[in-house]
């Protein structure tokens, strides 16, 4: 089943990702179904943290390794801004630390960028019915 609001309105979409190719990858992918709206994109956390803000998205796809602000620092932000969004990490980062941090912030899901033509759906899937995501060979020291 195709994630909606419960009122039937798209999913709002902000996709944040300093690599242009990734971003387009990313809208691309979501934009092709009508269960999705991209209602914006930034290419740095200061810039992802003030959309956020003023977009108040449903889901929030946000790159770790960010100019200006990082997307843990940027995710805190946008957690106190917009508490609703819901935030998947699209990242190349795959320390276990890394990981273990971003989704000890509160936030279900996490893709690996070299996983996220397989995985970009699944996790938007799973996190919007409230369930956890990792992508496949990405250690956390805590439960899946």
């Amino acid at each position: 089943m195709a994630p909606v609001n419960i009122d039937g309105s798209p999913i709002r979409v902000l996709v944040v990702d300093d690599y242009e190719p990734v971003r387009r990858f990313v809208c691309s992918t979501l934009g092709k179904r009508p269960a999705f709206q991209i209602v914006g994109e930034a290419s740095d956390g200061v810039a992802a943290v003030r959309q956020a803000e003023e977009l108040k998205p449903d889901l929030v796809l946000l790159d770790i390794g960010l100019p200006r602000l990082n997307g843990l620092q940027a995710a805190r932000e946008i957690r106190k801004l917009s508490p609703h969004s819901k935030i998947i990490f699209v990242s190349q980062e795959s320390s276990p630390d890394v990981v273990q941090e971003a989704l000890s912030l509160g936030e279900l899901g996490y893709v690996a960028k070299a996983r996220a033509g397989s995985d970009l759906l699944a996790a938007v899937e799973a996190v919007l019915e409230g369930r956890r995501f990792v992508s496949n060979g990405l250690a956390t020291s805590g439960p899946h």
